[in-house]
Parts: C-alpha cells; sequence; structure tokens
C-alpha cells in the first residue's frame, strides 16, 4: 500500500475527505468548518468540493450541532461535527449523554455520529481551551471514546469512527496537528478499536498511555535506555473500548507500570487501568502501580503554570527511575 508522508492534521483532513467522497450519508457541521475551513484548517476546501449542503456553517450553539447531528443520525446520515475546542462539548452534554447515547439501548436505533475534538495544552490556551475531559465521558455506557496518537491512526481510527453505529468522540491534541509527521498509507483503511499499539519495545517497565502523552513516554523511556533500563510504551489508542489484553500481557512480561495521562489525575482514566491491573495482574507485579496525570486544577494561562500543569518528560523519567529501583 503506497503511502505519503503527512502531519496528524493532513492525516484527519485526507481521511474525512475520503469518507465523504466514499459515502454520500456523511457530512460535516460545526462552527466555521464551512467558508473558514474550520479553527485548524483541518476542513479548508471542503465546501468548495463537496458544497455548503454538506459542509454547514452552525451558529454559536454546541447544544444545537450535537442535537442537530442526532437527528440526523437518527434519519440514516452520519454526521461529523466539529466542536471548536474539546472544553465546549459539555454545552452539549444532555443531547449526548441523556439522548444520543442512549437511543441505541432505548430503541435498537444506530446513532452514527462523530464528534471530533480538538482537545489538550501546550500552547497557552488557559482552562477553556485546553482541556482533555475524556475521562468523563469514557464513564456513559454508550459512547465511544478514541484518541489517535499518530497520523496513520488519525486517518484510520477517523474511518473506523465514522463507521461505527454508536455516537463516537474523536479527540484529536491539538499540540499533535502540526508538530507530529509519519507514513500515512494513501488508500482508504480503517484502523480497529479497542486495539493497543506498542509504541516503544521494553521489558522493565511498561508506560500506558494515549494521545500526545504516547510522545512524553517516549522521550523519557529513552533517557532511561541510556542508563540501562528498557522501558515499553503501550499506546491504547482507544479508551472506550480499552484493550485490556494487551496491557495486561504487556505488565505480565515487565512486572512495573505506570499508567500516563494529560487529563486531571482524579477520577481519570488511568485509574480504571490502574485497578484492572491491581484486579487481574496483583500477582506479577514487583511494584505498586504508578500513575503520573495533571493536577487537580483548571488548565493555567500562563506558559510557566502550563508546563508545570502538564506532565513533562522529566517528571515521566523520574518516576520511571523510582519504579525502576523498586
Amino acid at each position: 500500500m503506497a503511502t505519503q508522508e503527512k502531519t496528524y492534521l493532513q492525516a484527519i483532513s485526507d481521511g474525512l475527505r475520503q469518507e465523504m467522497r466514499r459515502d454520500q450519508r456523511v457530512f460535516c457541521l460545526g462552527e466555521d468548518v464551512g467558508v473558514y475551513g474550520g479553527a485548524f484548517k483541518v476542513t479548508q476546501g471542503f465546501q468548495e468540493e463537496f458544497g455548503a449542503s454538506r459542509v454547514l456553517d452552525m451558529p454559536l450553539s454546541e447544544t444545537a450541532i450535537v442535537a442537530g447531528a442526532t437527528g440526523a443520525a437518527l434519519m440514516g446520515m452520519r454526521p461529523v461535527a466539529e466542536m471548536q475546542f474539546a472544553d465546549f462539548v459539555s454545552c452539549a452534554w444532555d443531547h449526548l449523554v441523556t439522548v444520543a447515547a442512549k437511543q441505541r439501548y432505548r430503541a435498537g436505533t444506530p446513532v452514527p455520529i462523530v464528534l471530533r475534538l480538538p482537545s489538550g495544552g501546550g500552547f497557552s490556551g488557559g482552562p477553556f481551551h485546553s482541556q482533555n475531559p475524556e475521562s468523563s465521558f469514557a464513564h456513559i455506557p454508550g459512547l465511544k471514546v478514541v484518541c489517535p496518537a499518530t497520523p496513520e491512526d488519525a486517518k484510520g481510527l477517523l474511518a473506523t469512527s465514522i463507521e461505527d453505529p454508536n455516537p463516537v468522540l474523536y479527540f484529536e491534541h491539538k499540540h499533535l496537528y502540526r508538530r507530529i509527521k509519519g507514513p500515512v498509507p494513501e488508500e482508504r483503511y480503517a484502523t480497529p478499536f479497542g486495539k493497543a499499539r506498542v509504541h516503544r519495545e521494553g521489558d522493565d517497565l511498561t508506560v500506558i498511555t494515549w494521545g500526545a502523552m504516547v510522545y512524553t513516554a517516549d522521550e523519557a523511556a529513552a533517557k532511561l535506555a541510556d542508563e540501562g533500563v528498557e522501558v515499553e510504551v503501550l499506546d491504547l489508542r482507544t479508551l472506550i473500548p480499552w484493550d485490556r489484553e494487551a496491557v495486561l500481557e504487556s505488565v505480565a512480561r515487565c512486572s512495573k507500570a505506570l499508567v500516563l495521562h494529560e487529563d486531571t489525575k482524579t477520577g481519570g482514566f488511568g485509574a480504571e487501568i490502574a485497578a484492572t491491573i491491581a484486579e487481574e495482574a496483583f500477582e506479577q507485579l514487583d511494584a505498586p502501580v504508578r500513575r503520573i496525570a495533571a493536577p487537580d486544577s483548571p488548565v493555567p494561562f500562563a506558559p510557566s503554570l502550563e508546563k508545570a500543569f502538564i506532565p513533562q518528560v522529566d517528571d515521566v523519567a523520574a518516576a520511571l527511575r523510582e519504579l525502576a529501583a523498586y
């Protein structure tokens, strides 16, 4: 399969364009997704190609966007709705959580919505434009949660999200948009949900993570490799469903585990992973499971404070050294 080097953002854009070309039911809606091409230019040129009826500029109302997407999905369409920032999805909580997430359970009706959610910090966006609220929605039965880390996965997981008969929250980390490049197949392909990816092989310690933290973990693992400690970095790719088997296999082999995420610590999805390891792999552990996450605080504006808020490479490396020495 031929590949082309693309940024994370280009992979999302190309994947969405490919799905719209192959399936007339797929359409985009959101604030400034049409004429302007999206806040981050993911849908630039889409309205020219597909027309205003399939690339809808919506009013500044996340409630209206998600409610409209829900109705369209119930009528057989496959809407891809963009929240300009993941933080704003809370405005649509009722339609998403009370209606869309439960409709298939109640009536057997598919609700194939994809919500594109630009998430994460690293650019001084402050408390309203920098959150990673994936754990809030991982707790809701009926929703699926996707967090791609690579350009290849960004495209493949988007195709799977659009095909899925359930509402999918597709978290695309803003800090990866133009910073990460990689080979992406030019043909259409779908990456399955619930299958983790080994980003870096190792047999002394396991780091379980997703999204932008995959690269933070990889840099920390490289530092430990210089010290003779081989760290495996496991990229979950999706949180709902998540690959329990891959996590438990890696933990059983390495015997020490660290769970890393950019979301705040209390109630974060890392707690679910740590609890599962404790319940199902306790006898394989040689040390307590460690968690590194953001503190329980809104995301600060000031660059110095934001750096202290988001887990850094040195934070992860220090924790890995402690685990290795345990």
